[in-house]
């Protein structure tokens, strides 16, 4: 029996492989209580970039939503370095607002296209 996580991941999951005719690579946001990761993978499962709230040394306190945005920018400048500009973003079994969206606009900004 699939947990309503593992439902709702797969049924997302399975609408960006239906729609995904041009072949691009997806964007996967996982996030946990203290940290936010972003993971660029292709089609057949290899993880091609990675980026996450670990990566970088904060001097300050900030919020969770500005933590997301520096992710966003910085992974969508790796991406872009590596000539990545139409991605799919897979935001897995997470609602879409919060980090998840604040990621999502900050990469949108840089310069990915969804």
């Amino acid at each position: 029996m699939l947990t309503t996580y593992k439902r709702r991941q797969l049924r997302v999951r399975g609408k960006i492989a239906a729609n995904n005719k041009s072949m691009r690579p997806r964007i996967v946001v996982t996030r946990s209580n203290k940290n936010l990761g972003m993971q660029l993978i292709n089609l057949e499962g290899q993880v091609l970039k990675a980026y996450s709230t670990v990566n970088f040394k904060e001097s300050k306190k900030i919020s969770g939503i500005e933590k997301a945005k520096l992710v966003g920018a910085e992974f969508a400048k790796l991406c872009l370095k590596d000539g990545f500009k139409e991605v799919v973003f897979d935001k897995g079994a997470y609602i879409y607002n919060g980090r998840v969206k604040a990621v999502a606009e900050a990469c949108r900004e840089a310069g990915l296209q969804f």
